[in-house]
């Protein structure tokens, strides 16, 4: 009988993502066997989907627990970080010495402030790929908008 490997068995991603577009798509790495290491604000809570109902998982830390949140986040390890100190990104630049991505899907403009453009972590692991889902584009004036499904579904249109 032959056991199948994951095709992405042992590729090593770090994710600084919330709510929902960011953890949909390294949701789906997870379930082809990447090892996604989620990388959540100690302020607020962490990712904002925690605090998203419905909240029926007893026992879950943080209480109560989100199923929106355990939707988009099972097969992921999860540690806070506080990326806006010197002392966070001390951690992450040895974190992503040994992994192969850093994915994100903050605002256009918040990468570079938390240090998590390829420029910023190359000097840590020069072979790492930068993946990061903006509504707007990290450049150009739109670049600090925030953009959820709403507000992309009304501006195109279709809502």
């Amino acid at each position: 009988m032959t056991i199948n490997r994951p095709p992405l068995a042992g590729v090593r991603i770090i994710a600084v993502e919330q709510y929902g577009a960011g953890p949909i798509g390294t949701l789906y790495l997870a379930s082809l066997g990447a090892e996604i290491l989620k990388i959540e604000s100690p302020r607020d809570g962490g990712d904002v989907s925690r605090s998203v109902g419905p909240h029926f998982v007893e026992g879950v830390d943080p209480s109560p627990g989100s199923l929106f949140f355990q939707g988009l986040n099972h097969n992921k390890k999860s540690m806070t970080l506080d990326l806006s100190k010197a002392e966070g990104r001390s951690v992450l630049h040895r974190l992503v010495a040994d992994r192969d991505a850093l994915a994100s899907n903050l605002r256009g403009d918040v990468p570079e402030k938390l240090g998590i453009t390829y420029p910023q972590l190359a000097p840590h692991n020069s072979r790492l790929v930068c993946a990061h889902l903006t509504a707007y584009g990290r450049q150009g004036e739109r670049a600090s908008w925030p953009g959820y499904d709403y507000l992309m579904q009304a501006e195109a249109g279709y809502l």
